[in-house]
């Protein structure tokens, strides 16, 4: 998660926020929690289904790519997706062509995509030779990846690429959808996915329960880099977070950019009653025994309980069509226990 890595630092750059000095709550953890100790938000299904199969997509058509460049695509028989979080492929793949996709980057890691050729060296960073040794007529991409030298270079040898809005919010995830639909010629098949995800986001945000919502943090935690973070607005754990009906501690604290280091000063005055991780880097630190070990952690209301839920790295901010099933298997394990 070299990348992952890498633009957090970025954020941390973007601006001076820090860490307010209270919670403006009252000290009492929410009585709609069932979750009495650690757990896994896990997809009870993790695979990616297509919402049509052999797709005929129209073809060619100019895109408005997302850098401003208009991009004719004349053929996506050979399809690259690449971008830090796995959406693009989890697109592609719901859309009924992943038997087009022949390369990947570490993140779309469904098991409809695990035979895929990755295209990344390093971690997240763009492998141009890979890419063009896989001779594709079309990549699929944003800017959370790169370095933009090696997509510039795919333009120049003559590849269409097209960039998308790589924002991560839950209004945003039709017109990604949408967006990646028009690029590939096929629309239809965009409507009926934008249509089913949908429907599976109102589901699982309807498992909220009513009463005082529980306040989670998300804590972007890398121990063998070093990297521990509390996330805040924008950082996309905050819209998923909203989704389950729970309040996002970083927004609620007032941080104003999205990540900022984890202070002991800051947990205490949060007062989590659930710490929210990525499950490889929950097991970078040790597991809860390690997270516990982070100056404050342990004295939160989550820490006292051990109510530290991890999230596989795929899933909790990809914010592609399994997005519905990632807010049901976090509002079950917080509500239903």
């Amino acid at each position: 998660m070299r990348g992952l890595i890498l633009l957090l630092a970025a954020l941390l750059l973007a601006g001076c926020g820090g860490v307010a000095t209270s919670a403006g709550d009252n000290g009492e953890t929410s009585s709609a929690l069932a979750l009495s100790g650690p757990a896994s938000a896990r997809l009870a299904d993790e695979d990616v289904h297509p919402v049509v199969t052999d797709p005929s997509p129209s073809l060619p058509v100019t895109v408005r790519s997302f850098d401003g460049a208009d991009v004719r695509v004349s053929s996506v028989d050979r399809i690259v997706a690449v971008d830090l979080y796995g959406t693009l492929g989890e697109i592609v793949f719901s859309l009924g062509l992943g038997d087009r996709v022949v390369g990947r980057d570490p993140s779309t890691g469904f098991p409809s995509a695990v035979h895929v050729p990755v295209v990344t060296s390093g971690g997240h960073d763009l492998n141009a030779e890979a890419i063009l040794d896989l001779d594709p007529t079309v990549v699929l991409t944003d800017t959370s990846i790169g370095p933009p030298e090696v997509q510039q270079q795919l333009r120049e040898a003559g590849i269409p690429v097209v960039f998308f809005d790589p924002a991560r919010t839950l209004a945003g995830v039709p017109s990604h959808i949408r967006a990646v639909a028009a690029a590939l010629g096929v629309r239809d098949a965009g409507e009926k996915l934008v249509s089913g995800v949908d429907g599976e986001i109102r589901l699982a945000r309807a498992l909220a329960p009513h009463g005082t919502p529980p306040r989670l943090t998300f804590l972007y935690v890398r121990g063998s880099a070093g990297v521990y973070l509390m996330s805040g607005p924008g950082s996309g754990a905050d819209a998923m977070i909203e989704a389950v009906g729970a309040v996002d501690v970083g927004t609620d604290i007032g941080l104003d950019k999205p990540f900022v280091p984890i202070t002991s000063e800051g947990l205490l005055n949060a007062r989590p009653d659930v710490i929210l991780v990525l499950s490889e880097g929950l097991a970078s630190v040790g597991g809860v025994d390690g997270l516990l070990r982070i100056p404050g952690m342990a004295q939160t209301p989550a820490g006292r309980s051990r109510r530290v839920v991890d999230v596989a790295d795929t899933d909790l901010l990809s914010f592609g069509p399994r997005v519905g099933r990632t807010i049901t298997a976090l509002a079950k394990v917080l509500y239903e226990g």
